[in-house]
Parts: C-alpha cells; structure tokens; sequence
C-alpha cells in the first residue's frame, strides 16, 4: 500500500512542488498519514530532504540567502515547539490545526494580494513553517506565501535551499524526542524513486508557470491541500 498509493501520492506531489516550488508534503502527507499513520512526518522529511536537491542542481544561482538566512533563524524555535506538539498531541489534531492555519494564511494573503518580504516577514514565516513542518511535513505554505510575487526559478530555488536545511533540521529534532524511527526512514528512502520520477516529469509545468502563473498556483494548492487535510480529518472523526 505505500510503495503503491504512496508512491503515487509523492509522484504528484514531486509534480507539483517541481513546478510551484512546494507542494509535495501538502499533497502526499494527507495519503501517507491515512496509510501509514505510525511512520509520519519522518517519511515525508525524508523525501523533503531529496526533493531540493533536484531543484538546487539546475537553479541553485537563483537562491535569495538573505531570505532564507531570516527563515531559517525563525525555524529552528518553532521546530522546537513542533516537537512538542509531535510528543502531546495526535497527528490527526495537528493536521487540522495545520489545516485551518493554512487556509487562513491564504485567505490574508488573497485579501492584501502580497505580503511585504522583509527580514520580519521571513523570520516569523520560518517560525511558523517550523511548527508545521516538523509537528506534520507540511512546512512549505508559509515561506511560500512571502515568495508568492517572486518569480518561478527563485522562488523554487530559494524555496529548495530552506526545505533542504529544514529537513536536516526536523530529522535532528525528531531523532532527539524518539519520534523518528527506522521504518520511517527506511519507508522515506524507498518513497525517493517515485518523487525523482516526479520532479522529471514537471519539466512542462515549470515552463507553464514560469510566464507569470506561479502566484496563483501557490494559492492554489496551498488551498486544495488544506481542505483535503480537513476533509481527511473528518472522515476519520465519524463514527
């Protein structure tokens, strides 16, 4: 069952984030918690870790540092709070938390059409993507939201430089409160083929979205995967 609607599950999300910049843990985190509940977030960081690189190894030249300096100065506190929410909470609560604050930040960021990019606006973004990254592999929203009027190839570079250092970020966390155990990231490892075959099979989504579409794509799947999450939630909460 994961290697199978796993895997086709992470092939689509490696679809989506190779061409919006982020995407994969939105789209295969609400399957892979259904399936495998007991192995996540560890899988999916897994695969946050390898994703980036398939990115970086084209576009690494159009990497903003400033902004991802700022972020990840904000991650690293909220990453500490995700854990705790790993450790006292049910992945099911804190997915439709993730859920509901998802949709939020795409609701503001609708109404204000953008969101100022500055050293304020990255840090308290990475903080937030912290929590939700770590405490369920969905970190991406928040930072991509501030990015939201950069263009295609930098917000995917900049985008796979901070997923790839938070990823290493959340795994160091996770291994430290005992939550990330062998078979998660034996299961990550195996979730790595369908995510490349992914990421080469975006090309032509990169293409659509690099003539002035990204923003909207980014509302939009930021949008789809959040309801999906609460959709999922309630599904399970019925008796």
């Amino acid at each position: 069952m994961l290697l199978t609607v796993g895997g086709l599950a992470v092939l689509a999300g490696a679809i989506v984030q190779g061409g919006v910049g982020f995407g994969l843990g939105l789209v295969a985190v609400p399957v892979l918690t259904m399936i495998e509940p007991d192995l996540m977030p560890g899988a999916v960081q897994v695969v946050n870790l390898a994703m980036p690189l398939f990115t970086l190894a084209s576009e690494w030249r159009r990497v903003e540092w400033r902004g991802v300096g700022f972020a990840l100065l904000g991650r690293l506190p909220g990453s500490v709070i995700g854990a705790l929410i790993i450790v006292y909470t049910s992945i099911y609560a804190r997915s439709v938390f993730v859920a509901v604050m998802v949709v939020i930040a795409v609701l503001l960021t609708a109404r204000a059409m953008s969101v100022p990019r500055t050293g304020v606006t990255l840090t308290c973004a990475g903080f937030v993507s912290g929590i939700t990254g770590t405490a369920t592999g969905i970190g991406g929203p928040p930072v991509a939201l501030v990015y939201q009027s950069a263009q295609g190839p930098q917000i995917r570079a900049t985008l796979a430089m901070f997923f790839c250092l938070s990823a290493l970020q959340s795994l160091g966390i996770l291994a430290l409160v005992g939550e990330l155990p062998v078979q998660a990231v034996a299961a990550g490892a195996t979730l790595v083929v369908p995510m490349a075959i992914g990421f080469l099979a975006s090309g032509p989504l990169r293409r659509y979205l690099d003539g002035g579409r990204a923003r909207m794509a980014v509302l939009v799947v930021a949008t789809a995967s959040a309801l999906s999450l609460i959709a999922q939630n309630v599904v399970i909460g019925l008796p």
